[in-house]
């Protein structure tokens, strides 16, 4: 019987995938491979297809669905929505799932889970088993992170009520509160609560991956590395395991692929904000008619807007409906783009979200970066890309829709982006 790794992510897509491109990284070592799942409370064919794709793709990877109990009906007659309880819920099967398939804990490598698992720490620590927090965003939002819970016991107040005085973190660029996610503005937030009680208990890991590359956040990665994150306590040994980016193997072509191929090379601009960013319609409507009037060829991927405004869909495993372009773009916009765009190497720039798994592949790919966060880490990622990486702009204040690429700005931004492009790769080359 072979040395196993069990990975455990979080939930939804952004979660699952970088667990899946990390295995690689163990199996290419000889160590067999067990991804553990637990499926969310309103469990739905899509978060089960998912899984079932991620499986069929990956034959050489075992997948496990882990069954949750029953939940306590004298609290609720539901299992709880909040991933972090849902998680510590997890415990009583993960551990009876981990004790059936590796009776020996010499046998079992590592335990490596997302930080919405913390509470795996404690079957860790049962079984015996050394236990690592994959961090699947960048350095410079973790330096951010595990540094909080002290920076917040410095401020006597919430951060959303102490002005736009730059906050200084070890690692990473000053940046103003708002660029905090929004749950850290109230020191009192339920969330912010238990992000905070997370990555207080990040040191007792015995070790640290983070989905980066070593280059691209130096800075940030000394900082963590040499303690200054989690002052009076020991840090965990830090491993970049980035760049963590799957080429696109699917054995059928997208029909997006081939109208890129017949676009003149960097001068496609592409917009796609993650698997959970949705925008109202009269954003959209605003969107397609900065686009017309550019003139700029554009691949844009569309989500339908949620129906209470809100900016982020929750990642439960059901898909978002099928958008209503002609309902929800302005009139005739499809015909009169349809010559130069459509809702490789043709692409020349990236609006993004500024999620981890977009930026990374923005990175890897040697296209610029146009900024446009919308939740979570999204604002500190930012701040990363523009001030620290540059290899990014931000679109908020920005005095043009689209750097355009003929210009100098443009020509500037693309430059840097390529040496971001050719620097991991080289890295990755030498082992």
């Amino acid at each position: 019987m072979r040395d196993t790794v069990v990975l455990y992510p979080g939930l939804g897509v952004s979660h699952l995938l970088p667990m899946v491109e990390l295995s690689g990284l163990f199996l290419r070592r000889g160590l067999a491979v067990t991804v553990v799942v637990v499926e969310p409370p309103a469990a739905s064919t899509d978060a089960s297809s998912r899984v079932a794709r991620a499986a069929e793709a990956n034959p050489s990877i075992h997948f496990h669905v882990l069954p949750l109990p029953p939940p306590d009906t004298t609290v609720s007659p539901e299992l709880p929505r909040d991933p972090f309880a849902l998680f510590r819920l997890a415990n009583a099967p993960l551990r009876d799932y981990l004790r059936s398939v590796s009776p020996s804990a010499a046998s079992m490598r590592a335990l490596v889970f997302d930080f919405f698992c913390i509470d795996a720490l404690d079957v860790a620590a049962e079984l015996g088993v050394p236990a690592y927090l994959f961090y699947t965003s960048g350095a410079c939002s973790l330096a951010v992170s595990l540094h909080l819970p002290h920076k917040q016991a410095e401020v006597s107040a919430s951060f959303g009520d102490i002005g736009d005085a730059p906050l200084c973190f070890p690692g990473v660029p000053p940046f103003i509160p708002t660029d905090l996610p929004e749950n850290a503005l109230d020191r009192d937030n339920k969330v912010y609560r238990k992000i905070l009680y997370t990555f207080e208990r990040v040191p007792a890991c015995h070790g640290i991956l983070v989905n980066t590359f070593e280059w691209l956040e130096a800075k940030a990665v000394a900082a963590i590395r040499e303690g200054a994150c989690v002052p009076g306590r020991a840090t965990p040994p830090v491993y970049c395991v980035g760049p963590l980016v799957s080429g696109g193997g699917e054995a059928k072509k997208h029909e997006c692929l081939s109208w890129l191929d017949a676009q003149p090379e960097k001068s496609v601009v592409f917009f796609c904000f993650g698997s959970m960013g949705s925008f109202s319609k009269r954003q959209l409507e605003a969107i397609a008619t900065g686009l017309e009037m550019s003139g700029q060829r554009f691949l844009w991927v569309v989500r339908s807007p949620r129906r209470d405004g809100a900016s982020l869909y929750a990642d439960d495993g059901h898909q978002p409906p099928e958008p209503d372009l002609r309902e929800l773009l302005p009139e005739g916009f499809l015909e009169r783009t349809k010559a130069w765009g459509l809702v490789a190497k043709a692409t020349g720039a990236f609006v993004t979200h500024c999620g981890w798994n977009s930026v990374r592949e923005g990175i890897t790919a040697g296209v610029p970066l146009l900024c446009w966060p919308l939740y979570a880490e999204q604002r500190l990622n930012k701040v990363f890309m523009v001030e620290e990486a540059r290899v990014g702009v931000e679109m908020a204040g920005y005095d043009r829709e689209v750097v355009a690429a003929d210009s100098e700005d443009g020509r500037r931004l693309r430059g840097r982006a390529m040496a971001a492009n050719e620097r991991p790769w080289r890295l990755c080359s030498k082992g």
